[in-house]
């Protein structure tokens, strides 16, 4: 069994659930300070996260990741125990062994290998890791890009171990990620007994028209990068349980995924142009005049990595290695590489096949995660010969 395959095991076994760390980070920094890593070890609340760096001159390039899983869903469904880290036939079983427990024993082992034979490598070598990923992300990686700013320290490429592929390994690399903004509007009616509807006005009257029109709206057209801006409703609610009762609020979330090609500006004033003609309609037809709130939250603006020396490594190595040539996609949800690329790193996310991450029996095959390891071996050595 290889060095990698046998940390992916150690790691899954610490049962790491967001935001718990569990030993992970113990477990990797004891490995990195044996081959000549100086690490800070950076707690922000209950979030556990370090910075380690090998060499003190640029270039700089950090693997990113998180110990952090999801939570395992009913065990009695898993096939294996989700944290028992069985092998059965080719795949390795268990939470976080796709997402990303295996990717994080990948860069440690292949950090091993390359300072076994370029002791003197030219620039620095960095982990960035964080056990807030899963979680809100907010005194994770984020924090982390901080402190190396207060301290100068420039991450000039940067690899996040997500897993990217999708039927299989190396077949797509993520070189940006859309931004990702929601919306909590809140309708204000007048609450009463359904019997008097001259007493009451209904929030939920006016939220379908809100609804089909924030849903049907072309945002825009996307680009050679990224696909389409896209709109979805997360959760629509009002009454007060009770089925003789008009509610007098109506709570509507959606979430919109969006490119570079917008501003979060624009869009906030789209989504509120669209509120405001459906209850001017309304209002036209009933006489009746809604007010409403309208709160957002940003969890992370859009980013792009376009080709640069990251990607060409990255795209090189992948032929050579695996004979298949890597698609560039920007596809998915958000990541931590949001909170790095703004600092003017190159940021690319490679790992395994996703198929199953956050689902029961999470699993990745165990040649993956030595050929990962080669991957990320034949990166470093492509740009700190």
């Amino acid at each position: 069994m290889s060095a990698t395959v046998e940390l992916a095991q150690q790691l899954i076994r610490l049962c790491s659930i967001s935001p718990e760390d569990a030993g992970c980070q113990d477990l990797l920094i004891d490995r990195l300070q044996t081959i000549g890593f100086k690490v800070a070890r950076l707690r922000f609340g209950e979030v556990a996260n370090f910075w380690a760096r090998r060499g003190d001159t640029g270039p700089l390039f950090t693997f990113a990741g998180h110990t952090d899983v999801v939570p395992t869903g009913p065990v009695t469904q898993w096939t294996f125990h989700p944290f028992a880290a069985e092998i059965s036939d080719v795949w390795l079983y268990g939470r976080g062994a796709a997402d990303m427990n295996g990717s994080l024993a990948a860069m440690v082992t292949a950090c091993e290998r390359f300072v076994s034979t370029h002791a003197e490598h030219r620039g620095s070598i960095g982990l960035l890791i964080t056990s807030d990923e899963e979680g809100p992300a907010r005194n994770g990686t984020a924090k982390v890009m901080e402190y190396l700013k207060a301290r100068g320290e420039q991450i000039d490429w940067c690899l996040v171990g997500e897993p990217s592929s999708s039927a299989r390994l190396g077949d797509t690399i993520k070189n940006g990620r859309r931004g990702s903004l929601h919306g909590m509007l809140k309708l204000k009616g007048v609450q009463g007994h359904v019997a008097y509807p001259h007493l009451v006005q209904n929030p939920v009257h006016p939220s379908g028209a809100i609804i089909t029109a924030l849903a049907a709206e072309i945002w825009d057209s996307g680009d050679d990068c990224f696909p389409p801006t896209s709109l979805q409703m997360t959760n629509v609610h009002a009454g007060t349980g009770a089925d003789n009762v008009v509610p007098g609020e109506m709570d509507i979330v959606f979430n919109i995924r969006f490119s570079t090609a917008v501003t979060v500006a624009a869009l906030q004033e789209r989504v509120r142009r669209i509120i405001d003609t459906q209850l001017l309609n309304e209002k036209s037809k009933t006489k009746q005049i809604f007010h409403y709130d309208l709160n957002w939250q940003l969890s992370g603006m859009p980013f792009l990595t376009p080709s640069g020396e990251l990607v060409a490594a990255a795209s090189a190595v992948i032929r050579q290695q695996l004979g298949i040539e890597t698609r560039l996609s920007t596809s998915g949800g958000t990541s931590d590489g949001r909170f790095i690329a703004p600092s003017g790193a190159q940021v690319v996310e490679l790992g395994p096949v996703n198929a199953s991450i956050h689902k029961l029996n999470e699993h990745i095959e165990v040649a993956a995660l030595d050929q990962l390891t080669g991957i990320y071996l034949d990166t470093l050595r492509a740009l700190l010969p």
